[in-house]
């Protein structure tokens, strides 16, 4: 089989890459593991996703956004970061942003059910799926994929959007910066008794950090990151204990707390590539950036980078020029490292900072914490940067 781009991963990024590039001539592969069925009808994973404004414009235009049920999507209207057991906390305000809130949470099944339904309307993407790849490269001629069962593909440009933990990128040749955070994070649907008023939480207690997203009515999407062994109670006690144990963690600040979901656990990893691009190949999603979640822009900058390579692929060849001309793919690189290495960073100092519960790193984080809070230029950034609208 012959394709102009071949994409590997069916996850949101390599769906909603497939659908950046439909409609401009070009047949699109997309090579995944898992079975069509899974795709239509993805299960609950306990991932809430925080969209920005532009994401959702992204969105929009990729015909993505209005197959979302709009009373699953709850708007994320100001922000609280806390610190240790006190109760002063640094407010990023939605009006510092002059919108009517930061963002929006939309659970990621919900998104990859909706970017499944317009890939798979689309005549230009065809889904390989149950597909397992047994060899990969690329040269100047093109892109050469195996698959197991002996099926040889190739194409003109070869895309990797399969997860921070990217086997392709791996196949390719190409390093990653990872960091295990030696921790996991527990992810669930919990509903309280105290109203949340579409406010974020990031609290950075001593010992663990909770998250709460809100969601509509009196429910929240709640992330309790803790050292790897300490998660696995939390997993597998009864849903009573549960109920206690996660209210107690809250310090009963959201009331009486009960479970509404099944619980899900996913290691604590970040991943950079130490290139973003190769020839005739390139890395998209996680598969390029892994972000930490403190930011919530690990999603955010993976429609960031979809957008900027569809373009260019899309100028290139409107122009009659190459879809995997090295110039092109290298421009992608530098913007799309522009835009997410100086956060990528920032996000790793926070974490550690955050993360040291060392009397002296206390001392810092509270200080910290306030001082941000008085610098009203500050936070009317973080919340443009939370907001990305434009």
């Amino acid at each position: 089989m012959n394709f102009d781009i071949v994409i590997v991963g069916a996850g949101p990024s390599g769906l909603c890459f497939a659908q950046a590039l439909a409609g401009c001539g070009l047949r699109i592969a997309i090579i995944e593991r898992q079975h069509e069925s899974q795709l239509a009808s993805p299960a609950f994973d306990g991932r809430e996703i925080a969209l920005t404004h532009r994401s959702v414009q992204l969105m929009q235009a990729l015909g993505i956004w209005n197959r979302i049920d709009q009373a699953a999507i709850s708007p994320l209207r100001d922000a609280r970061v806390l610190n240790g057991p006190s109760l002063y906390a640094m407010n990023i305000d939605h009006r510092d942003s002059r919108k009517q809130e930061l963002g929006y949470l939309v659970a990621n099944d919900l998104i990859r059910k909706a970017a499944y339904e317009v890939v798979k309307a689309s005549p230009d993407i065809t889904l390989l799926t149950e597909a397992r790849i047994s060899a990969l490269g690329t040269n100047n001629e093109g892109a050469h994929i195996t698959l197991a069962n002996g099926e040889e593909i190739t194409a003109q440009l070869l895309v990797a959007a399969d997860s921070r933990f990217s086997e392709t990128r791996r196949a390719m040749g190409i390093a990653a910066t990872m960091h295990d955070f030696g921790k996991t994070m527990m992810v669930c649907v919990m509903e309280h008794s105290i109203p949340h008023r579409h406010v974020a939480w990031e609290w950075f207690d001593y010992g663990q950090t909770l998250a709460l997203l809100p969601m509509n009515g009196m429910q929240s999407s709640v992330v309790i990151t803790l050292p790897t062994a300490d998660i696995q109670p939390l997993m597998t006690m009864s849903e009573t204990d549960f109920n206690h144990a996660v209210a107690m963690r809250f310090k009963h600040r959201l009331g009486d707390m009960q479970l509404k979901s099944t619980r899900h656990a996913y290691p604590l990893v970040t991943a950079y590539a130490s290139r973003l691009v190769a020839e005739r190949f390139a890395l998209i999603g996680d598969a390029a950036v892994g972000m930490h979640p403190v930011t919530a822009h690990g999603f955010n900058f993976g429609l960031s980078g979809i957008d900027v390579l569809a373009h260019e692929i899309k100028t290139a060849q409107a122009r009659g020029g190459s879809i995997a001309a090295t110039a092109m793919l290298e421009r992608y690189e530098r913007k799309h490292r522009l835009r997410t290495r100086p956060l990528f960073i920032a996000t790793h100092a926070i974490a550690k900072l955050y993360g040291d519960d060392s009397m002296p790193a206390r001392m810092v984080r509270a200080a910290s914490l306030r001082i941000s809070n008085r610098i009203a230029p500050l936070k009317r950034a973080v919340a443009r940067m939370l907001t990305e609208a434009g």
